[in-house]
């Protein structure tokens, strides 16, 4: 046991808080309200309760249905992966088992969505004017930051860290 918490999976516990905080968001959304009503919050953010049957964007969201299972499958491979990863990892590195744990939890938590419902929630809806980003939810929220933090990790490297060049 104390060979896996000086793994990357010592940061699993934060994959539960996506989960959860994920999950609580969502099921208050779908209590309280109507699908596609919208509740100002401050200016450029609102609530909009929208499904999502497709990917980042809605991408293939009118597709029929198969696309469920394939971002289903994707999501898993991903979990799977970014797991292995961090059980590889050392616990040391914080910065890379916390991206990788962000994506997990978020990657999980629009699993969830997808195989329970056969859609994401959606609900938070940046705007500026008339223009309106594409509504997303906090497991989206926890992707994007895991991929941003992977790339800043990547320019916060030290030189030592960094492969040598092949002779």
């Amino acid at each position: 046991m104390n060979k896996l918490f000086s793994t990357g999976l010592r940061w699993i516990w934060l994959v539960l808080v996506v989960i959860v905080i994920d999950f609580a968001s969502k099921q208050w959304v779908m209590n309280n309200m109507q699908l596609h009503e919208t509740q100002p919050l401050i200016q450029f953010l609102n609530l909009f309760y929208a499904h999502n049957y497709g990917a980042a964007f809605s991408f293939l969201a009118d597709k029929g249905g198969w696309q469920r299972w394939f971002f289903a499958g994707i999501a898993v491979a991903i979990v799977v992966s970014l797991l292995v990863m961090m059980y590889r990892n050392d616990a040391r590195h914080k910065l890379t088992n916390i991206a990788y744990a962000l994506i997990i939890g978020g990657a999980l938590g629009n699993l969830f969505d997808r195989a329970y419902h056969g859609f994401v929630v959606d609900f938070i809806d940046f705007y500026v004017g008339n223009w309106h980003f594409a509504t997303f939810n906090i497991a989206d929220c926890g992707i994007c930051i895991g991929a941003a933090l992977i790339v800043l990790e990547g320019f916060l490297s030290p030189k030592s860290k960094q492969a040598a060049p092949k002779v």
